[in-house]
């Protein structure tokens, strides 16, 4: 499934990175892109929206 979150707290590409790595650290199936112009993150997995928010949460993040 295709999730879109939007993540207010990204500030730089490297708040990016550190979602991404978080994410693909726990969920090995998951393509990860982050826009962060419009501070949006994209996933494509079998985990479900609220997992990927507590991992995005992990990582020093707030989600909406």
């Amino acid at each position: 499934m295709s999730l879109k979150i939007k993540v207010p707290t990204i500030a730089c590409e490297v708040c990016g990175n550190t979602i991404t790595k978080a994410i693909e650290s726990q969920q090995e199936d998951a393509q990860v892109s982050v826009d962060v112009t419009n501070k949006i993150v994209t996933v494509d997995t079998s985990a479900t929206e609220a997992e990927i928010k507590s991992i995005i949460v992990e990582s020093g993040h707030t989600p909406e």
